[in-house]
């Protein structure tokens, strides 16, 4: 009885967890021991589209330059190399356009490729530099060495690109290589003028959301502006900057602007302490700008600042690659250590099978295997807990006056049979942390992003739906899949052992109908792998329902 009730305890705590992620987790808060700091003669909460570098605070010196006039005359120069293709502006030196080669924005194939760039404003583009000398209403005009560049076979190419402001000139050289999503970006700054300037390096990057959420199962996994920062990810939620901008100093490896598979993001090469001020425009546009102490410049001198550039997505591989810790951004949080791990072994049997649904069931069947000694003793516990039933009852029936003879009566009965009464929900306990840790992974792995599996299912991280030539309700489709894990579900529960209590069987007995309907709009990937463990989970205890009855 005592086993029962802990074995429901456990599974609809289950529940209530993966409804609790659900429906309420927020993004993950700042801890406290990183100072957030109001943005200082701020009198909007959201920058000017008009003004150049206004997300910025910066020390300007009252000798610096004046504006420049207005100006959008600029080209738009073409880059294309094996992973993207981007177009550079002259006004501004901002990245226009960045299309990834190898990933579309939907399934279909006729699909154009997935664009990172949504702002229709030249103003709200990203890499936007400013040396922080005032700030110009205008977007300074470059001119380029090149109107294009194509890179092949590896190589690596350079962009240079000048801007000739009142007293200052600002060169821009970023060099592209043809097999790495990374671009480096040296920016340097020349006083042209009679007189020392003081400014501070400030670069932007400007984003909105990637793409609309389409998915249920998506909306709480976080979306937004990140930093690595004193050796911590703190990711700043979108809604939290309609109190005004947040400003955070220390040792910065990058900032970023992040969705559940891509992200953009900005370093700076120097090992000086480095600020980060975040403000918002509008409903969506996030401004992340990575500022440095000031500098001097006497006339006739210069100052070159360093930075490195990653635009591309979040693939653990590809990131750890990249450097710059830049792979701590795919955060599985308190389960990070079991989900690298399933993670490496589902590109590990891709890299066989070359097919990810394949990858998912081995990785659930190696995990089963696993715990397979443990789930066996627990299951096999609970089977002889449920035979010893009615003797536990006539027990409780006989001693109900006397609960140290029953206490001891019943440590007699345990032993004689052998069994422990918590014997059969200590390995469900051992579990949960697994079965986190791979719903992490399935869920928002790239990975799965438009993998095809076989038949109806063509993309693992969409929910599953075969279309049967008529659209249903809220569905569209047929989530058949959904549907075979929930009956799944519903036979093991039939095959266990089930308590005397028979209000608490049928809460059991329920449980397999509120995990159908909450899996409705999971991705399919993680739909298969439960579908998968509840059929090994039925052969299981099919054998030792016939083992123990023997």
């Amino acid at each position: 009885m005592e086993t029962q009730r802990a074995l429901a305890a456990i599974v609809i705590s289950l529940a209530i967890l993966l409804g609790y992620q659900y429906f309420f987790v927020p993004a993950p808060p700042v801890p406290e021991d990183v100072v957030l700091v109001e943005a200082q003669n701020q009198t909007e909460t959201e920058p000017a589209a008009s003004t150049y570098g206004a997300p910025a605070q910066i020390v300007s010196s009252p000798q610096g330059p004046e504006q420049p006039s207005p100006n959008l005359e600029g080209r738009d120069l073409m880059v294309q190399t094996s992973l993207y293709q981007a177009v550079i502006s002259e006004n501004g030196g901002t990245i226009k356009s960045f299309k990834l080669n190898n990933y579309r924005e939907e399934l279909a194939e006729d699909s154009p490729a997935k664009e990172l760039i949504t702002s229709p404003s030249d103003f709200d583009l990203p890499l936007l530099f400013n040396w922080g000398v005032g700030q110009p209403a205008n977007l300074p005009l470059y001119s380029a060495d090149r109107e294009s560049i194509t890179t092949e076979n590896g190589q690596s190419l350079t962009l240079n690109m000048k801007a000739v402001l009142p007293s200052l000139e600002i060169e821009r050289e970023m060099t592209f290589s043809d097999d790495k999503y990374m671009i480096g970006l040296n920016i340097t700054v020349r006083n042209t003028g009679m007189q020392s300037l003081q400014g501070a390096p400030n670069l932007t990057l400007a984003n909105r959301p990637f793409s609309e959420s389409k998915g249920m199962d998506t909306q709480w996994l976080f979306s937004g502006p990140a930093v690595f920062l004193n050796n911590e990810l703190l990711e700043i939620d979108i809604d939290d900057l309609d109190a005004g901008p947040k400003t955070m100093a220390g040792n910065l490896s990058w900032l970023a602007y992040e969705d559940t598979y891509f992200m953009s993001s900005i370093m700076s090469n120097s090992d000086a302490e480095n600020t980060v001020n975040i403000s918002k425009k509008g409903e969506d546009t996030v401004f992340s700008t990575l500022s440095s102490a000031s500098d001097i410049i006497p006339p006739g001198g210069e100052k070159t600042y360093s930075y490195t550039v990653f635009m591309g997505p979040k693939k653990l591989k590809t990131l750890q690659e990249s450097g710059h810790n830049l792979e701590k951004i795919v955060n599985f949080g308190w389960f990070d250590v079991i989900a690298k791990p399933a993670l490496y072994l589902l590109n590990f049997f891709y890299s066989y099978f070359h097919n990810y649904g394949v990858a998912v069931i081995l990785v659930t069947v190696l995990f089963k295997l696993i715990f397979w000694p443990i789930s066996h003793k627990g299951m096999k516990s609970m089977k002889t807990m449920s035979k010893i039933q009615p003797k536990m009852v006539k027990l409780r029936e006989k001693y109900k006056d006397n609960k140290e003879k029953l206490n001891q009566e019943m440590i007699v009965l345990y032993k004689t049979y052998k069994v422990n009464p918590v014997g059969g929900c200590l390995p469900m306990i051992l579990q949960i942390p697994v079965f986190f840790a791979l719903y992490k992974v399935l869920l928002q792995t790239i990975e799965l992003r438009h993998a095809p599996f076989m038949l109806w299912i063509t993309d693992l991280s969409a929910p599953d739906r075969l279309f049967i030539g008529f659209d249903i309700p809220y569905l569209g489709g047929f989530p058949v899949l959904t549907v075979l894990m929930g009956a799944s579900m519903f036979l093991q529960q039939k095959m266990t052992p089930t308590a005397a209590d028979p209000t608490q069987a049928k809460i059991m007995m329920f449980l397999p109908v509120i995990f159908t309907f909450m899996f409705l709009n999971f991705a399919s990937g993680l739909v298969l792998y439960w579908f998968i463990n509840n059929l090994l989970s039925i052969g299981q205890q099919y054998f030792i329902n016939k083992s123990v009855d023997a």
